[in-house]
């Protein structure tokens, strides 16, 4: 692989504020004693916070082949490919990352970056649309955008604008959209909201450089700053499909060795039809259940928050320098996180077809994380592009321990995102009642 992809990661990022799925951010140490997949788990997300690129792949391959299903190394193994600028393989791993279960809006927006650089706007928006609820206005209104749907992008960020979130983030990645919508005019005004005068030119310049329909991956890879590389995709011997679940390689085995019953004879019993692997119809689902896979320690977070073609200008310091924003040593951008007042916040940690699945999945939940004890649980329905889902959330938490708390359940293999209580996601059903039970 091309070495210069080390050199590159420690330049600055440029273009539109994006959040994605691009690791890593603060590493525990690695002992020897560590399993082997979480040892080579561990070695990827330090050698791409270095902006090692093939040693991260390495590790994020060997994590990935010790232990298949784990969806936070296929995550992990995404965010290397698409440092790499391996839109192919990136858009596989990612993807994979989701069969098995990962919940991480920032997941969705990687997948769909890395299908928008292979030219493939439908699977991106399809992905983009299913999750629309869950992904932050300002980043999902300029993924629609690249992937083709300006018009949907400037509806949203317009909106987001109005509703009283006007950052630079929003305004920067609304400038550009009306640049991919076609009105310039409107991309000029919003632009120089933070763009000085004498810098307008040239920057819409730059704009129209890739506006062509035929640009699309050059304007992924200038937002991720990756220079693409030739991609025969994911190697095989990592493809999901060879390594099935407990459950799937039951049904196979059924299906190839089916239990013959003589006429006239009794249906097997119970404990002869759990021994062939079937499930009898009296039997609780949860019984028959495949064993649960290792928890996922998904990959840690890279925020990407530089303008995508555009440097913001900074503003004049105060007396006092405010601490910086992003880290300058290093490509894997962090976001600075702000303490907020107490009793703030709210974490989500899941989204079920039903209150009593999500009942019980509180209950496992507070066992998993003993962080979680002595919090209400609010569960809160949800109506998600027709369907409803009713949402799990503890409740309780400044803006601090919130973030914390995600972190922790991530590194559990449990998706989560923490919100404002004063801002849920949207798709909430507004019924007049929520359930919020104290732990017992």
């Amino acid at each position: 692989m091309d070495t210069s992809n080390e050199s590159r990661m420690n330049a600055p990022k440029i273009g539109l504020i994006m959040t994605t799925a691009i690791a890593s951010v603060a590493l525990s140490g690695c002992t020897t004693s560590a399993a082997p997949a979480e040892t080579s788990f561990a070695k990827a997300q330090v050698a791409l916070e270095k902006g090692q690129i093939t040693k991260a792949i390495t590790h994020a391959e060997a994590a990935v082949l010790a232990e298949p299903r784990n969806p936070g190394f296929r995550a992990l193994l995404g965010a290397a490919y698409l440092e790499a600028g391996r839109f192919q393989s990136a858009a596989t791993s990612f993807n994979d990352a989701l069969e098995l279960g990962d919940e991480d809006p920032r997941t969705v927006l990687s997948y769909a970056l890395a299908q928008t650089a292979l030219g493939d706007n439908d699977a991106a928006l399809a992905k983009l649309t299913e999750w629309e609820n869950a992904i932050n206005p300002a980043d999902i209104g300029l993924a629609y955008a690249l992937a083709g749907n300006p018009e949907r992008g400037v509806h949203i960020l317009t909106n987001t604008l109005r509703g009283g979130q006007n950052t630079a983030k929003v305004r920067q990645n609304l400038a550009y959209t009306y640049a991919l919508a076609g009105n310039w005019r409107a991309a000029r005004v919003m632009a120089m909201e933070d763009v000085p005068a004498d810098q307008i030119d040239e920057r819409l310049s730059s704009w129209a450089e890739t506006s062509r329909p035929e640009d699309f991956q050059v304007r992924v890879a200038g937002l991720l700053n990756v220079t693409p590389t030739g991609d025969s995709g994911q190697p095989q011997y990592l493809a999901l499909a060879n390594f099935p679940s407990h459950g799937m390689m039951v049904a196979e085995a059924e299906a190839q060795a089916p239990v013959e019953v003589a006429e006239g004879a009794a249906e097997p019993s119970e404990t002869e039809a759990l021994a062939f692997g079937a499930q009898p119809a009296a039997t609780p689902a949860v019984a028959a259940a495949p064993k649960a896979e290792p928890a996922a320690k998904p990959a840690a977070i890279r925020y990407i928050s530089n303008a995508v073609v555009q440097k913001v200008p900074v503003a004049k310091p105060a007396a006092k320098p405010a601490p910086t924003r992003v880290a300058k040593s290093t490509s894997q951008r962090r976001m600075a996180i702000a303490s907020g007042a107490s009793a703030t916040h709210l974490v989500q940690l899941g989204s079920f077809d039903s209150r009593a699945v999500a009942e019980a999945k509180w209950d496992r939940l507070q066992r998993k994380f003993p962080q979680l004890k002595g919090r209400d649980v609010v569960i809160t329905e949800a109506n998600v592009n027709g369907r409803t889902f009713y949402r799990v959330a503890a409740a309780g938490f400044g803006k601090s321990s919130a973030l914390d708390m995600c972190s922790i359940a991530k590194r559990g293999g449990v998706g989560c995102f923490a919100y404002a209580a004063s801002n849920p996601p949207k798709g909430a059903v507004d019924r007049g009642v929520r359930l919020a039970a104290r732990n017992r």
